[in-house]
């Protein structure tokens, strides 16, 4: 009698893990192909800030009641200032802390909102990254967003929502990267 009761313990206990949801998404933005912007390997200091007033990433609506948050398993500023100084590195700068040039970058927004229904589930995504770029003389100030929207069947699975949000992260990384205003701003 003993024996079995142990098994449907343990039996409960990982039917009870199993059904418990994800806690955290893992962003894993890479660097975008980048187009060569200067041969001269020019100085640039670039910063990246989290200006965004909380962590979590997705944010699951259910009608009346509580969302469901979830947050990064890494924080997105340390992901994204990695791929910020590779890029601009792929791009023929030269990163150095101490330069007069500076580049200030701005995680403004990231998020997915999902709404699951009976039949399926809605994500909305918004990215906005505000980048200051400053000289000895003046400064210039863009706002870049990416925006994507995925509907499916059932309920949003952490794959498919980590998948759009590389992507969105990565079109807009790249987009910021390859700026021609920016970059001839950067250049001066």
């Amino acid at each position: 009698m003993k024996p079995q009761l142990l098994i449907i313990a343990v039996a409960f206990s990982v039917i009870g893990c199993a059904s418990q949801p994800p806690t955290h998404i893992a962003l894993n933005p890479q660097v975008p192909s980048i187009t060569q912007q200067t041969s001269a390997q020019l100085p640039i200091a670039i910063e990246t800030i989290d200006t965004r007033s909380a962590n979590f990433i997705v944010r699951f609506n259910d009608g009346d009641n509580a969302a469901r948050l979830v947050s990064p398993s890494e924080a997105p500023r340390v992901q994204m200032d990695q791929v910020f100084r590779d890029g601009f590195s792929q791009a023929g700068y030269h990163v150095d802390p101490s330069s007069v040039k500076h580049l200030q970058i701005q995680i403004e927004q990231l998020l997915t909102d999902v709404d699951e229904g009976t039949f399926g589930f809605e994500a909305n995504s918004q990215i906005i990254i505000n980048v200051i770029a400053q000289n000895t003389h003046q400064s210039l100030t863009k706002r870049y967003r990416a925006k994507g929207m995925l509907k499916g069947p059932f309920s949003a699975d952490f794959a498919t929502l980590e998948l759009e949000m590389n992507k969105l992260l990565g079109e807009l990384t790249r987009d910021i990267i390859n700026d021609p205003e920016l970059n001839q701003f950067i250049q001066q």
